[in-house]
């Protein structure tokens, strides 16, 4: 005979006193169907918090654990009881979203540090492959050039353009994505910048620029804007298909995926290229129609 909500409750409770600890799928394995409303279930979490048992994504090591008292507080259970009749539902069922991402939250393995560095290199790849697609796109490198011309003549901020520069020389082992060269400050001192910036918000926004070495910044847009003159000098003398015009453009690019765009700006160098090449397209569609 399948228990009532109040006794399921109540051994999830004794459970919990008794291991010292419970887990997400343990509490959504004895919650009754009818409980699918987040703040209900948050509601049960919290009071299964006071009672001091702790509620956790999987099993903590035996060394981490700290032990409860072995006896189960039949007070706690019948308060515990009390509480889920107050929030019982009169809809939903197991296949509520809510319900079903608790079962899931105690099976899913935790992210390693090899993991991280995995994704952190993937999408370093997948952005390198970006950027390279973006230097074939002439206009891109342009409008780089004249942001960069706006940041020197102070009509812009380098911040405003850039992160920094991808480190050609940084140990693989290292996570892509943070491998950044042209800061003037040392990592810990940028991990201590990011903490001090959630507490102050923009009251520091104009030193923001300390953080990017502007020399570098105009040797490396230098470099870039030496490229793209050769770059678009061979295409227009020898054609886009010639193989010294591939190598131009690839030297283009090798020097472009160093610059680290921010969100914005990478945003806008994708969406133009993607509206030219969609432009390219129409083109190409009307002339075949034409052509019937």
């Amino acid at each position: 005979m399948e228990q009532n909500p109040q006794s399921q409750l109540k051994l999830l409770v004794t459970r919990g006193k008794e291991q010292g600890y419970l887990t997400y799928a343990e509490v959504n394995d004895h919650l009754p169907e009818d409980i699918v409303d987040s703040d209900q279930i948050e509601d049960i979490i919290q009071m299964i918090n006071d009672m001091g048992i702790q509620v956790m994504e999987e099993a903590p090591d035996a060394d981490d654990l700290m032990l409860a008292e072995n006896t189960a507080d039949e007070d706690a259970a019948e308060a515990a009881a009390q509480v889920l009749s107050s929030v019982e539902s009169e809809i939903g069922r197991t296949t509520d979203p809510v319900r079903m991402y608790m079962r899931e939250m105690g099976t899913v393995e935790l992210l390693t540090r090899e993991g991280e560095i995995d994704i952190a290199k993937r999408i370093e790849d997948g952005i390198n492959q970006v950027q390279c697609s973006v230097a074939e796109y002439p206009e891109a490198i342009t409008y780089l050039l004249e942001q960069y011309d706006r940041v020197e003549a102070e009509e812009a901020r380098l911040s405003d353009l850039i992160t920094g520069f991808v480190d050609p020389n940084a140990e693989e082992d290292l996570a892509p994505t943070a491998t950044h060269v042209g800061s003037e400050l040392s990592q810990e001192d940028l991990d201590d910048d990011e903490d001090e910036d959630e507490e102050d918000g923009d009251d520091d926004s104009a030193d923001d620029d300390n953080s990017i070495d502007p020399e570098l910044a105009r040797e490396k847009f230098a470099e870039l804007r030496a490229q793209y003159v050769v770059t678009r000098d061979t295409i227009k003398a020898k054609g886009r298909s010639h193989a010294a015009a591939q190598e131009e453009i690839l030297k283009l690019s090798e020097v472009f995926k160093q610059f680290r765009l921010v969100p914005k700006q990478f945003d806008y160098l994708v969406n133009s290229m993607r509206v030219m090449m969609d432009r390219v397209s129409y083109a190409r569609t009307s002339d075949h129609e034409a052509l019937r």
